[in-house]
C-alpha cells in the first residue's frame, strides 16, 4: 500500500474509511456505521418485516454495522407504546433481524435506552417518571405528567441490572454490539446533564460526580457481556442550553467512560426537549410538524418551534464540540452530525476520529456506502431537508421522502411470523 501521506486527500480518505476497526470482541469491516434512528417499525412494540428489511438494507448497502433504535431495558423506559421493549419476547423477532444484516455481511448493534421523565407512556408502573432528581417535568408538561421523582438507589441498583438483561437478550439475540444511550434528554443524560441533575449526593455535583451512574451502567453491562459484545456509549457533546453541561464536562464524562473501558464513544448532541435542532444540525419544516399523527408530539413540537433559533444546516455541524474532545482524549471515538460526502470524511481522517456515523443521508441512499466505496458517489444526496424525522409515525415507518416510501404492510407484520 502507498504512503497514505502521498495519496490524494480523497484517495487517503476512501483508504482509511474502508479499513476494517476492531472494537473490543468485534471486527468491522469498515469504518462507517448506520446511527440508530427511530424507526417507526414497532407497532405494539413487536418488530416487524419492515425493520428486517430497513436494518438488511443497510448492511447491504455497504454499512459495516447497523444500529437499532431505542431498544427500551423494561416496559417504563419506552417514550411510546410503539417502541421496542428488550425482553424476551421480542428476542426471535430481533434474531431474524440480526441474522438477515450478517447475511449481507454486516454487523447489527441494539441501543439500550430509558427514556427516564422524558415518556409520553399513557400508564407507567411508578406514580411519576423517574430521573435524577425530582419536581417539576418540564418535558412532561404537555403529555400531562408534569412533575418526575428522584431515582432511589433501589431504583438505580434495578435499572442498572435491567441494563445488563437487556444486554445480554441482546447478545442471545445475535447483536454483535450494544449502544447505551447517554445522551439526547433520555435518563442516563438526565444524570449527566446539571439542568437535570441537582443531586447533592454521591450521584450528583460536579461532572465526574454526575458521570458516576452512567459509568456503573457501563461497567456492569461490561462484566456481563464485553467478552463477546462491543460495548458503545453514545452522549451529546452539546446540550443546546444555558445551563447545560459544558464543554470540558462532557471531556470528564468520556475520560470516566474511558477508565470505564468503553470500546468507542459516538459523540452526538442536542436535547429532544430543549435543543432538537442540535440533534439534527437544522431546523424541522413547519409542513412536516403538522402532519404529525400523534396530538401529543404535534402540540410538543408547535411549542417548541416557538423559541428555536433558525439553523441552516451545514456539513459537520457538529465538528467544533467533537474535534476538541478528540484533541483531549484517547480512547476510540465515532463522529456523528451531518457527514455527507467523501471531503468530509477526508476531514474527519485528518481530525483523528475512528469512525463515521451517518442517520439521514443512509436513509436517502442506503447504499451510499458501496457508491463510495467504488468511487461512483462522493456526497449523498440527502438535502436534510428533516421531513423523514415525522415519518416514523407513518404506517409504513421512517423513510426518506425524496427517494422512497414505507412499507404499511411488512410493517404490519411481525418478523418472525
Amino acid at each position: 500500500m502507498a504512503d497514505r501521506r502521498a495519496l490524494p486527500e480523497a484517495e487517503a480518505a476512501r483508504d482509511w474509511a474502508f479499513t476494517p476497526l476492531t472494537l473490543g470482541p468485534l471486527r468491522l469491516r469498515n469504518r462507517f456505521i448506520k446511527s440508530a434512528t427511530n424507526e417507526g417499525m414497532a407497532p405494539a412494540g413487536v418488530p416487524t418485516r419492515a425493520l428486517v428489511q430497513h436494518h438488511r438494507s443497510m448492511a447491504a448497502g455497504g454499512a459495516a454495522m447497523t444500529t437499532v433504535a431505542y431498544c427500551a431495558v423494561e416496559p417504563d423506559g419506552r417514550t411510546f407504546e410503539d417502541q421496542i421493549t428488550l425482553d424476551a419476547d421480542t428476542i426471535k423477532h430481533l434474531r431474524v433481524l440480526t441474522d438477515a444484516v450478517h447475511a449481507e455481511g454486516g454487523a447489527a448493534c441494539a441501543q439500550l435506552t430509558h427514556g427516564g421523565c422524558f415518556t409520553f407512556l399513557p400508564k407507567l408502573a411508578t406514580r411519576y417518571p423517574l430521573s435524577a432528581s425530582g419536581g417539576i417535568n418540564p418535558p412532561g408538561m404537555i403529555a400531562g405528567r408534569p412533575f418526575k421523582s428522584a431515582m432511589a438507589l433501589s431504583d438505580m441498583a434495578r435499572i442498572t441490572d435491567d441494563f445488563v438483561a437487556a444486554a445480554q437478550r441482546a447478545r442471545e439475540a445475535g447483536f454483535d454490539a450494544v449502544e447505551l444511550h447517554m445522551g439526547h434528554g433520555y435518563l442516563l443524560s438526565q444524570f449527566l446533564s446539571p439542568l437535570y441533575n441537582r443531586r447533592t449526593d454521591f450521584w450528583g455535583g460536579n461532572a465526574e460526580k454526575r458521570a458516576r451512574f452512567p459509568a456503573q451502567v457501563l461497567r456492569q453491562v461490561l462484566d456481563a457481556v464485553g467478552d463477546d459484545l462491543a460495548v458503545l456509549c453514545k452522549i451529546s457533546v452539546v446540550e443546546g442550553h444555558r445551563r447545560g453541561a459544558v464543554l470540558q464536562d462532557v471531556v470528564t464524562t468520556v475520560k470516566a467512560l474511558e477508565r470505564t473501558g468503553a470500546h468507542m464513544v459516538v459523540l452526538s448532541g442536542g436535547m429532544n426537549v430543549e435543543a432538537p435542532w442540535q440533534i439534527f444540525g437544522s431546523n424541522m419544516p413547519a409542513e412536516a410538524v403538522t402532519q404529525l399523527q400523534n396530538p401529543v408530539v404535534r402540540t410538543a413540537s408547535r411549542v417548541m418551534r416557538l423559541w428555536e433559533p433558525k439553523v441552516p444546516f451545514r456539513e459537520l455541524y457538529l465538528r467544533s464540540y467533537s474535534h476538541r474532545i478528540r484533541q483531549q482524549v484517547n480512547m476510540p471515538l465515532a463522529y456523528l452530525g451531518g457527514a455527507k460526502s467523501m471531503d468530509g470524511i477526508a476531514q474527519l481522517q485528518a481530525d483523528g476520529f475512528d469512525a463515521v456515523v451517518m442517520g439521514r443521508a443512509l436513509l436517502h441512499d442506503p447504499g451510499l456506502v458501496n457508491g463510495f466505496a467504488g468511487g461512483d458517489k462522493t456526497e449523498s444526496g440527502c438535502t436534510a431537508c428533516n421531513a423523514c424525522i415525522v415519518t416514523m409515525y407513518e404506517p409504513g415507518g421512517t423513510h426518506c421522502v425524496l427517494t422512497g416510501t414505507g412499507d404499511p404492510e411488512a410493517n404490519r407484520q411481525p418478523a418472525a411470523a
